[in-house]
């Protein structure tokens, strides 16, 4: 979209969205990302969604290997507006695609000999898998990660809903970077990729309205 287009479309927003696009634009990260493999609970992958947006993290990936395309049909609260999310058929071609971003592979898991919270470093890129409700993260990305990443537990219980688990780890991870040195914001580039897919998200009938504005500048 061109950028007069663009400033033509933002007219259709309040001053208050466009300076709230701003004020989020500005607390969003990619340094952390957030991978789902084939949660069965639907209610839990909108609840990780919604941590997501309220933790600042730009990108959710969900693996749909065993359990098939089911996320679509549980995403509340309004959270798909703002998060994007990634979705693969099977983990081994997620697991690439983030190597290929420069992500390392970090298991949540209790029961492996990983980091706690207060070790982990937050200076390297890191996607963070969590597994499902039962089972946790599937053998094949134990066996691919790079690192192991688990929340001190103190009572009889060995493990925590996914949703609670992800929440906890994202305001941990999440309050450590930002007081932080590391650059963990979005380039203007990207900042202006999502705030068109935002406007174009939030404006009914959107299309419509930029085929009226091409048709206006083409008489």
């Amino acid at each position: 979209m061109d950028s007069q287009a663009f400033e033509y479309l933002q007219t259709y927003l309040t001053e208050r969205r466009k300076k709230l696009f701003t004020q989020v634009l500005a607390e969003r990260t990619k340094h952390f990302t957030v991978v789902m493999e084939d949660v069965y609970q639907l209610h839990n992958t909108s609840a990780v969604m919604r941590s997501c947006d309220v933790f600042g993290i730009q990108e959710l990936h969900v693996v749909e290997e065993r359990l098939g395309k089911r996320v679509d049909r549980e995403i509340a609260m309004g959270a798909q507006k703002w998060i994007d999310l990634q979705r693969y058929e099977d983990v081994a071609s997620c697991m690439g695609s983030l190597k290929d971003e420069g992500y390392q592979i970090i298991a949540t898991t209790p029961h492996h000999n990983g980091q706690t919270l207060s070790e982990f470093d937050i200076t390297k890129k890191s996607a963070l898998f969590f597994g499902t409700e039962k089972k946790g993260v599937s053998a094949e990305v134990l066996e691919a990660a790079d690192g192991y990443l688990k929340i001190p537990m103190y009572g009889f219980t060995e493990s925590l809903n996914i949703s609670v688990s992800a929440a906890i780890i994202l305001q941990d991870l999440v309050s450590r970077l930002k007081r932080s040195s590391v650059s963990w914001q979005l380039s203007e580039a990207e900042k202006r990729t999502i705030e068109i897919a935002w406007t174009l998200r939030c404006i009914k009938s959107s299309d419509k309205i930029l085929a009226r504005y091409s048709e206006g500048k083409m008489s």
